[in-house]
């Protein structure tokens, strides 16, 4: 019979993940599968872009193109935030 955590506690692993002490750590010292870590981390992804975790395989698999895809335009506003911001400077050098 599977063990029920409560949410604290799986907020509590998935912090301890994401202030970079590795997963196998995290499992080894609380206790826990891999995959329920993993599926704790997956879902605290969903729910910080405010999606409902879903345990159906077909909505799983098109939030993570939505995630994949969010990262991807995060990282082409920052691409584009720093370049407008190089370009701006350009234009202010100072007189000769």
């Amino acid at each position: 019979m599977p063990i029920k955590y409560s949410e604290e506690f799986k907020r509590d692993a998935v912090g301890l993940v994401e202030s970079g002490i590795s997963q196998k750590q995290v499992c080894r010292d609380l206790g826990v599968s891999k995959s329920a870590l993993s599926a704790w981390i997956q879902d605290a992804r969903f729910q910080s872009h405010g999606m409902t975790p879903s345990k159906d395989p077909d909505e799983q698999r098109e939030m993570r193109q939505a995630l994949k895809r969010i990262r991807e335009l995060e990282m082409e506003n920052e691409v584009l935030r720093r370049a407008a911001a190089y370009l701006s400077q350009v234009h202010i050098t100072p007189p000769k």
